[in-house]
């Protein structure tokens, strides 16, 4: 084995270990810093499947983890949440278990991306190296991109399906491309006879991509079309067979999917307000939108990808890329209101400005390696600036995930618990009252936010404040409130509230009796 090809493996061996160590870190914390809301969903329905397999667990909570899992609306496959609740057989209930196996995912997509940055980007190594390997700088800039970036990092350790979707996706974007090279390619010493098991692959990593989650269609087809038209033309790939197998056989997992759930009742809901044609008119959501975009990437970083798109000057690099942004910007119209309000919807854009950013990434290290071969000092000054810089970005990472420390919010939602089980409740809380009942053990009935109710309203299903106290508050006991901060930005309700007793309060709560109406005033 060459001297570069060891420094090459080292290389990628020395970021795949940093990414994995700084996630690491405080991995056992409540999930509580990357949208709790949707990772306490998933937390419930593992529960419930967990309590479903321990037949001995006590009576009242093994009822009630079943019961809200089963409240809960399915929206994906619950492979994670099933794998989770297989393994706390062995482990016990434990949160860091899903999260770790997201991280794990997020690795694995890492592979496949560095895999693919080689292809698209790679180039030939000095004369010692061996004839056709990649050069190390382009796929290791594109591989550290994407495993430390600070956003990147928080959202590869939620329990949500999006690291497992992701992994999928990269990889079928690297099968894709390989089969496109395989069947297309002109150029001497190509391999057809690999085409057929590339297309099978991609097919396979393609369609489990779709069945994890519906919307990575957009990037499975936008990725589909680029890797291919970067080999071919369109007439010539529409005739290709094995373009119709990948097509068939990647369309069949999700559609079994969609055809089950609409079936059984429990899909179609999940089709609903994603797309608000009014927003287009609302400048709220192009705000909205780019702010999503600075806290996934940085606005900066934005226009310094679309720049390193324009650099691209291989075919086959430039089209998939182009493929790739495409099936962003029809993904990001389609889910207008969720990726100008949802930044979690907008991180299939981490891996293809990874790959954007790269033709610049790899200028600036082409310059540092010139510079380092000029003395033995400079060698010494790049390795020292390579080092202090990867060594800030962890610590950066590190000290946002040390500033807050989430676990005594368990003892908070236990003790309000306590107050309010078994009573009809009607609540303001965080998170939609999820953790009520992963860490209460109890239930009530959700009020909207403000910024629910506003959404209610874009979509012109708003209610009166009359009409939503009536259908939610009137046959229940007790009103809790802990999102204080909302409950101002509702003056209604809070002048309503102000006219019943208090039931009880706490550093952080107000429980009012709905029973017990004060006396109007004189």
């Amino acid at each position: 084995m060459s001297c570069f090809g060891c420094f090459r493996r080292w290389m990628v061996l020395i970021v795949l270990a940093s990414g994995l160590l700084i996630r690491l870190y405080d991995l056992t914390d409540l999930p509580l810093e990357f949208h709790p809301t949707r990772q306490l969903f998933s937390a419930i329905k593992a529960r419930g499947l967990y309590y479903a397999a321990w037949p001995e667990a006590p009576a009242e909570q093994h009822r009630f983890a079943i019961q809200q899992a089963k409240l809960r609306p399915t929206i994906e496959p619950e492979i994670l949440e099933r794998l989770a609740a297989l393994t706390w057989q062995v482990t016990g209930e434990q949160l860091w278990v899903p999260r770790l196996y997201s991280t794990l995912c997020w690795l694995i997509g890492g592979l496949f991306l560095y895999l693919l940055s080689r292809d698209l980007f790679g180039r030939a190594p000095p004369a010692s190296a061996s004839s056709g390997s990649a050069g190390p700088e382009a796929p290791l800039f594109t591989l550290a991109f994407y495993l430390l970036l600070p956003y990147g990092v928080l959202a590869s350790r939620s329990f949500q399906p999006d690291s497992l979707m992701l992994m999928l996706t990269i990889g079928f974007w690297w099968a894709v491309h390989r089969w496109a090279q395989a069947a297309f390619a002109d150029s001497a010493g190509v391999d057809r006879r690999a085409s057929r098991r590339y297309a099978l692959l991609a097919a396979l990593l393609g369609g489990l991509a779709i069945f994890v989650k519906l919307p990575a269609a957009f990037f499975v087809i936008g990725g589909g079309l680029g890797a291919a038209l970067g080999w071919t033309s369109l007439r010539s790939l529409i005739r290709h067979p094995q373009l119709w197998m990948m097509a068939i056989l990647g369309a069949l997992p999700g559609a079994a999917w969609v055809i089950y759930g609409l079936s059984r009742g429990f899909l179609g809901q999940q089709f609903g307000g994603r797309f608000l044609p009014a927003l287009f008119l609302s400048p709220s959501m192009y705000l909205g939108w780019a702010q999503m975009l600075h806290n996934v990437l940085g606005l900066v970083a934005v226009p310094l990808a679309l720049a390193g798109l324009l650099t691209i000057q291989r075919l086959s690099a430039r089209a998939l890329l182009l493929g790739l942004w495409g099936s962003y910007l029809a993904f990001a119209v389609f889910f207008n209101y969720h990726v100008s309000t949802h930044d979690y919807y907008n991180l299939p854009l981490i891996p293809i400005a990874a790959l954007s950013l790269t033709p610049l990434g790899e200028a600036i290290l082409d310059r540092l390696a010139d510079c380092a071969s000029r003395s033995r000092l400079n060698r010494l000054l790049v390795a020292s600036l390579l080092t202090l810089s990867l060594l800030a970005g962890l610590w950066t990472i590190r000290s946002t995930l040390k500033s807050t420390d989430y676990r005594p919010q368990a003892d908070f939602w236990r003790q309000v618990g306590d107050l309010v089980r078994g009573r009809r409740v009607v609540a303001l809380t965080q998170d939609y009252g999820l953790p009520l009942i992963y860490w209460g053990w109890a239930y009530a009935t959700n009020w909207p936010d403000s910024t629910d109710q506003a959404h209610s309203a874009v979509r012109g299903q708003g209610k009166t404040f009359d009409e939503l106290f009536e259908r939610l508050a009137s046959n229940k006991e007790l009103f809790l409130v802990t999102d204080l901060a909302d409950l101002a930005r509702q003056p209604k309700l809070q002048e309503r509230l102000a006219g019943y007793a208090v039931f009880a309060q706490g550093p952080g709560f107000v429980i009012y009796d709905l029973t017990r109406p004060l006396p109007a005033s004189p």
